[in-house]
């Protein structure tokens, strides 16, 4: 079993929106996977709705709080993971292989 790690690499931000500044709008987000010496991952974007009621400041934002946006804005957590794990399997159990050729 491979232990997995979300990360966020970046977030894309409006400067200004409405009295708000730094809105995120894009989050950069990547599913790590390590088994061993075997390792994968998925990265991808997310793009997130502007806030609506209570508005966190950037500077306060958490790394959990910005994975939870993700997560309900599309990003099925469940499947990234298992892909991740079968990326790794693979990888361990190639599904196919290349052979040198016999008359080589």
């Amino acid at each position: 079993m491979a232990t997995i790690t979300w990360n966020i690499s970046q977030l894309d931000c409006r400067p200004q929106e409405n009295d708000n500044t730094n809105v995120v709008f894009t989050v950069h987000w990547q599913c790590n996977g390590v088994d061993g010496s075997h390792n994968a991952n998925i990265y991808s974007t997310c793009s997130v709705p502007a806030p609506t009621g209570e508005f966190t400041p950037f500077a306060d934002l958490t790394k959990e709080q910005v994975l939870n946006w993700i997560w309900v804005n599309g990003v099925n957590k469940d499947a990234i993971e298992v892909a991740v794990e079968l990326q790794i399997e693979n990888l361990k159990n190639p599904p196919a292989v290349s052979p040198a050729l016999p008359w080589v």
